[in-house]
């Protein structure tokens, strides 16, 4: 069984998916929809549970630097809620604080363009915070 890795922002979800034994998060894309339109990206990442037989979901959970949780953080908690009550798979958060800065610094030493830093960042968090969670497994 295959774990999602998601990043959510307000017009972007990062998704990342492991493979089938559960040690590689690898990008499978950055779904983008309208400002703040949350059901979009929900209706989406169950597409994408069903498609990929997924057993667990990793949501990144962004807090503030000194743990605190703001506007963001309440509204990726009530995705997480919409996602319980519209499938049956385990839903963990994952501490993404940083990932996006990581995910930026790894796509700079790629010499990657800025454009495509900017289409890709979200998927690469995913995939940091997929992978986080994955290695803690051990």
């Amino acid at each position: 069984m295959r774990k999602l890795g998601l990043d959510l922002g307000n017009r972007t979800l990062g998704i990342a998916l492991s493979d089938e034994l559960g040690f590689l998060a690898s990008g499978l894309e950055t779904f983008r929809f309208k400002e703040k339109e949350f059901k979009s990206a929900l209706d989406y990442t169950i597409k994408v549970i069903v498609q990929y037989n997924v057993d667990a979901v990793v949501l990144g959970l962004p807090k503030n630097m000194d743990g605190s949780l703001g506007e963001q953080a309440e509204l990726t908690q009530q995705f997480k809620s919409d996602l319980e009550k519209n499938t049956d798979v385990k839903i963990v958060f994952w501490d993404e604080r940083l990932t996006s800065r990581m995910a930026s610094n790894m796509m700079k030493s790629q010499n990657l363009k800025r454009k495509k830093r900017k289409q890709d960042i979200d998927k690469m968090a995913a995939i940091i915070i997929l992978q986080g969670y994955l290695d803690s497994l051990g």
